[in-house]
């Protein structure tokens, strides 16, 4: 009889170079008798399974033993599974369920042609290793009388029981620690084969026949043999990994004969005794008859802690060299002994067991213990039977090819009709067998190149994605990140560029976009037949960006104005261009948003006031600001600023940080008193403002009570001055310490669902020092003031304050009681009309070079644009000579009967003024009937269409 199982019939439709090993430096060697296929090799489990297949998941929330063991209505058990299953079916059980609980028996038999499968449903990859867990049986597996079966990895904590069966496949299998003997075949079994899988002591027995173990690794344990072999005739060990204890690593015996044992890698322990019976490979005198064994490789331990161990045991005697073994027996010609494990196995380098075992020796698979191909390692001769290269052991040495990086030559830009290459590197091992792919990505063939440098002329320009690609000698294929590269037309570098604001689209609170931010844009615009490899932008403010290539540049300017801004390139050619254009700078017409009053400064917790003559930075935006929570791209922001404790009669400049002091004034105050204003002004680039006293020294105190941005927040409708309300008509004076609701919304043009209004806030008949509070929301009263009112004096001050419910804002003062004037002057909303643009503070009138404005007389501010709808102005009356009123309003309109400030003789008295602008870009300013006036207008910006 054949030493051999008859396996024909289990031969899988494996591609024909699997079933082939690869060709030999000088000969081509097919795997011929030793060549063993069979149903066992894994290949990828199929995506749809056969329809006559039965499913076992217990974890299936609906899985029962009594029902169809369909997909949809999976068994709980792989017993039920089994003692239903028909010829030609393949039970798959699900690994997601990581312990069946159970002993598995098999006793029913498919057909020739039409085997019983049991498969796994491999579970999901572990996220951090990949690995796929096993499925396990607990209590062990048992096949018992029966034939053509194939059990597929199952791994079992008990052992595996394989009796009076025939034809079966074990592949990819395993069992636990502990059994004595974790794999047992007996009875009479004929024609097992176990394939792949992870044993611990196995044992083959009881006149079983044709039993073959190939690609497996053995475990000896409770110092039993790894691998034994007792009473089988005809049993193959090929190209196992052998772990062994303190007895024989293989051991045969009894009436095994025509056993072959080839190409196996043996470990002998290290931690035996003396007295222990040591041996790698034992044949007993019985078992002799027709056994050969060769091309195997034993290390380790060998004679190293007693003369007696051997490696070998033949018929009785014992040899401690494949000389003396080969010599008395004509067995292990081929074999190799090593002193030390060191520097052997697949993974090392020149290791023995590489490229030296017999292709052609008795079971001989195509893969290896991880299904992977028998490969020739280039670094090593052929030394296997006719120039071979399998390995010795159950695993096969790979190329480690895992990573693979491309260059692009002519730094990825080029015009059309230069050569352009790729060069491919890999951390490939066998660099000599590796074949490499790369598609031009313009519709011609991939080039398919030995050399890691191809190169291809493209014929039309364009941007082409260039796709590399290697394959190993065992058709592994690795592909490469893709490459970009860019193919001009033929010309002259020419350079050129846009100029663009930057603009922000969201409020965000993480990102700070400066106002006034230019984009510089080279790649769009310049001609480069070549790759530019110096870039230098002038931004004509004594500023300049340099880059190693075209490359967009933004530039935050710090002041508005007109620049000239020049581009210089360099390409990798050593050509030069040059491209120059004037650039226009201004603030971005802006929405507004209204918040809650945010303290951003006061000089009097530090106890450190601000001096004359020194400007003081401010921060508005960005991290520098306590409980920050606005937009850091804000271009302009609404402040409420008061100086109090002053040393002198002094007067107070804000203006963004980054640019020239202006000759304008925001806040005037007399010595030793307080005085507050509503300021709107731009932010600098770093997200500050500037603040200086001209004389003198004092307390100031900054809140942010709303900000303007391109792209959000509302638009705003400049309204003519409009009475709100007048506490001299209507309820009397506001009493210390109470509040009163002012209806501010839907009435007086202004419509119901606007989001907040402009107002200008009037304090008069006050009896005692005291502060007003204008907020939205009665319930959450800010400790911020919008107006310090004085007894004797009318005082006003602009206020941008939030709609509260129903279209109402409160009124609070904390002490005495005061009669309050409210006029309506403008209002935020989504059917607002105007967006406002911030401009650098800039004087447009100052009737102290013209003469004063006589009481009862209009003075006409021009200087704003011809297209402005509002405009916000810091209106400063001085040398007053007796107490009034200052009005302004657009320039060809009605006088409105209210005030936009009150002038008191001898004080100069600023105020924050938002007013309709008339034709022409210009602006009236009615003085009442009190007394002659100097008046000073500042513009601070003005609305637009929007």
């Amino acid at each position: 009889m054949s030493c051999l199982p008859d396996i024909g019939q289990w031969q899988p439709q494996l591609p024909k170079e699997v079933l082939l090993l690869p060709p030999t430096r000088t000969t081509t060697v097919l795997l011929t008798a030793g060549l063993v296929t069979l149903l066992g090799v894994p290949g990828a489990a199929a995506a749809e399974p056969a329809p006559s297949a039965l499913y076992v998941n217990r974890a299936a929330a609906n899985c029962t033993d009594g029902g169809p063991g369909s997909q949809a209505v999976p068994f709980c058990s792989i017993s039920k599974a089994a003692k239903v299953v028909e010829p030609g079916q393949t039970v798959w059980v699900d690994a997601a369920v990581w312990h069946y609980k159970e002993s598995v028996t098999i006793d029913r038999s498919g057909e020739p042609g039409k085997p019983i499968t049991f498969d796994i449903i491999p579970g999901e990859p572990d996220p951090d290793t990949g690995e796929v867990s096993d499925t396990y049986a607990t209590d062990g597996l048992t096949i018992s009388g029966a034939s053509h079966v194939v059990v597929r990895g199952l791994t079992t904590d008990d052992g595996i029981r394989v009796h009076g069966s025939t034809d079966v496949a074990l592949d990819g299998i395993g069992n636990g620690w502990g059994q004595i003997h974790g794999l047992v075949v007996g009875g009479g079994s004929e024609d097992v084969r176990v394939t792949r899988s992870r044993l611990h002591s196995a044992r083959v027995e009881g006149g079983s026949r044709n039993t073959l173990f190939g690609r497996n690794t053995f475990f000896a344990q409770n110092r039993l043999e790894a691998a034994e072999v007792v009473d089988a005739p005809g049993t193959v060990l090929t190209n196992n990994t052998v772990y062994s204890g303190c007895k024989e690593g293989i051991g045969v015996s009894g009436g095994s004969t025509g056993s072959k044992v080839f190409n196996n890698l043996i470990y002998p322990a290290d931690y035996c005794s003396n007295f222990e019976p040591f041996r790698s490979i034992g044949v007993s005198e019985s078992a002799a008859a027709g056994t050969a064994a060769d091309y195997n490789l034993i290390t380790g331990g060998l004679g190293q802690n007693s003369p007696v161990r051997t490696p070998y045991q033949w018929a009785g005697t014992g040899y401690r060299t494949p000389a003396e073994f080969t010599a008395a027996t004509g067995q292990g010609a081929h074999d190799i002994v090593v002193p030390s494990r060191d520097g052997v196995g697949a993974h090392e380098t020149g290791s023995p067991t590489v490229d030296s075992g017999d292709p052609t020796a008795p079971g001989v698979l195509p893969t290896d213990i991880y299904g992977k191909p028998t490969a020739d390692d280039p670094r090593v001769p052929n030394t296997g039977r006719d120039g071979g290269w399998i390995d010795r052991g159950a695993e096969e040495t790979q190329d480690r090819l895992s990573m693979v990086w491309s260059y692009v030559s002519q730094n990825n830009w080029a015009p059309v009709g230069t050569a352009v290459g790729v060069n491919i590197s890999t951390d490939s091992n066998w660099q000599s067998t590796l074949t490499y792919h790369v598609d031009f990505g313009d519709g011609t063939a991939p080039v398919v190149s030995k050399k890691n440098f191809v190169e291809h002329v493209y014929s039309s320009p364009g941007v082409y994605n260039v796709k590399t690609k290697v394959v190993t000698a065992v058709g592994r294929e690795v592909a490469g990140s893709t490459r970009t590269t860019k193919v001009t037309a033929p010309g002259v570098l020419t350079a050129d560029f846009t100029a663009t604001p930057v603009l922000p689209t969201t409020i965000d609170t993480g990102n700070r976009l400066a106002p006034m931010t230019v984009r510089i844009d080279t790649p769009g615009a310049t001609v480069a037949p070549w790759r530019v490899g110096s870039q230098k932008v002038d931004f004509g403010d004594g500023t300049t960006s340099s880059r190693k290539g075209l490359e967009k540049v933004e530039h935050a300017y710090k002041t508005p104005g007109t620049y000239t801004v020049t581009v210089s390139l360099t390409d990798v050619q050593g050509a030069t261009s040059t491209a120059t254009k004037t650039v226009q700078v201004d603030y971005a017409p802006s929405g507004y948003v209204a918040t809650e009053p945010l303290r951003v400064l006061d000089t009097r917790t530090t106890n450190t006031p601000i001096k004359g003559g020194s400007a003081h930075p401010v921060a508005v935006v960005g991290w520098g600001v306590p409980d920050y929570g606005l937009s850091r791209s804000v271009s302009a922001v609404v402040l409420n600023v008061t100086v109090t404790d002053a040393t002198e009669n002094t007067h107070l400049t804000v203006w963004p940080s980054g640019q020239s002091r202006p000759a304008t004034s925001n806040v005037n105050i007399a010595r030793g008193g307080t005085s507050s204003n509503t300021v709107t002004v731009p932010v600098g680039a770093d997200g500050k403002i500037q603040a200086q006293l001209n004389a003198g020294k004092a307390a100031l105190i900054v809140d942010v009570v709303g900000y303007y941005q391109p792209n959000v927040g509302e638009r705003f409708s400049p309204l003519t001055p409009t009475r709100v309300t007048d506490t001299r008509t209507s309820g009397g004076a506001l009493g210390g310490g109470k509040t009163r609701t002012v209806k501010v919304a839907g009435v007086n043009g202004i419509p119901a669902d606007a989001k907040a209004v402009a107002l200008n806030l009037t304090g008069t008949g006050a009896t005692q020092p005291a502060h007003v509070i204008a907020y939205p929301d009665p319930a959450k009263r800010p400790a911020t003031s919008n107006l310090n009112v004085e007894p004797g004096k009318d005082k006003s001050n602009q206020a941008i304050v939030p709609v509260g419910p129903n279209g109402t804002i409160t009124l609070f003062t904390n002490s005495g009681s005061t009669h309050l004037v409210l006029d309506a002057v403008g209002y935020y909303g989504k059917d607002g009309k105007a967006l406002f643009t911030p401009v650098v503070p800039k004087r447009l009138a100052d009737t102290r070079t013209t003469g004063k404005v006589a009481p009862g007389a209009t003075t006409t501010v021009s200087g704003l644009p011809a297209n402005a709808l509002g405009a916000v102005l810091n209106v400063t009356a001085t040398d007053s000579a007796g107490p009034g009123f200052l009005t302004a309003y657009a320039f060809g309109g009605t006088l409105p009967g209210a005030s936009s400030l009150n002038t008191l003789p001898g004080v100069t008295v600023p105020n924050h003024v938002t007013t309709p602008v008339g034709p022409g870009g210009k602006v009236n300013v009615f003085n009442s009937y009190g007394g002659p006036n100097h008046v000073i207008t500042d513009l601070l910006g003005y609305f637009t269409q929007g």
